[in-house]
C-alpha cells in the first residue's frame, strides 16, 4: 500500500495557516489534524499549555509540546499515513523549534534531538510556511486572545517568525514560503501552486 502524503502548515498565530490547512485537507478528503491537542490526552496537555495563568518554565513548555507530538504521531498521524491516507497538520515539529527554541531561547540542537525521539521517522513531505508580519498578525487577532503564547511580548513573536523563516531557508527542498499578507484568494492560489507540484488531489 502506498504511503499517504503528509503536509504540515506552519506560521505565527493569525497567519492564516489554519484556514489553508483545513481547505487543503478537504480538497483531498485527507485527515485534518492539529497541534497541540488533537487527541484526548493532547486536549489535557493543550489546556495546561495555553493557560497563561499557570506559571511554566520554557523547558516544561517544550517537554509538554513534545509529549503531545509523540502521542499525536503514534496514535493519529503515522497510522493514517501507513494506511495510505493523506494527512494535513496545522503545526508540527517546526513549531517547537520556532516557539520554544527561537522564541523562548532554548537550545535548538537539544530540541532537535528531543524531536527525533518524539517523532521517529515521521516527517512532512512538504511544509508550507504562511508568513506574515507580526504587526499584521496582531491586527488580525481576536481582541480577547490571551493564551500563553498570544499574550507574550511582541519581540517574542518576532523571534518566532524568524525561527520559521530560518528553518524554511535551511530546508529549501521540502519547505515553501507563502506570502500571507494578501487576501484569501491570493494566498490560496500560492498554496495551490505549490501543492500541484506534489500531485495533491483535488487541484
Amino acid at each position: 500500500m502506498t504511503r499517504g502524503i503528509f503536509v504540515a502548515f506552519e506560521g505565527i498565530d493569525a497567519s492564516g495557516k489554519s484556514t489553508q490547512a483545513r481547505r487543503v485537507a478537504a480538497l483531498a478528503e485527507a485527515l485534518f489534524t492539529f497541534e497541540p491537542g488533537d487527541t484526548p490526552l493532547g486536549a489535557e496537555l493543550r489546556r495546561w499549555l495555553l493557560d497563561a495563568s499557570t506559571p511554566m518554565s520554557p523547558e516544561t513548555e517544550a517537554l509538554l509540546m513534545l509529549a503531545d507530538r509523540s502521542h499525536h504521531v503514534s496514535s493519529v498521524i503515522e497510522p493514517a499515513l501507513v494506511s495510505g491516507r493523506h494527512v494535513v497538520s496545522d503545526r508540527f515539529a517546526a513549531s517547537t523549534i520556532a516557539y520554544q527554541g527561537f522564541g523562548r531561547g532554548l537550545d535548538v540542537r537539544q530540541l532537535l534531538d528531543a524531536t527525533e525521539l518524539a517523532i521517529g521517522q515521521c516527517r512532512p513531505d512538504i511544509t508550507i510556511l504562511c508568513d506574515v508580519d507580526v504587526e499584521v498578525a496582531y491586527a488580525r487577532r481576536h481582541p480577547d486572545s490571551a493564551d500563553r503564547f498570544e499574550s507574550s511580548a511582541r519581540d517574542f513573536h518576532e523571534r518566532v517568525r524568524e525561527g520559521f523563516l530560518e528553518q524554511a531557508r535551511s530546508h529549501p527542498d521540502n519547505w515553501v514560503i507563502v506570502d500571507a499578507h494578501g487576501d484569501l484568494e491570493s494566498v490560496t492560489e500560492q498554496v495551490n501552486g505549490y501543492l500541484r507540484k506534489v500531485g495533491w488531489p483535488g487541484l
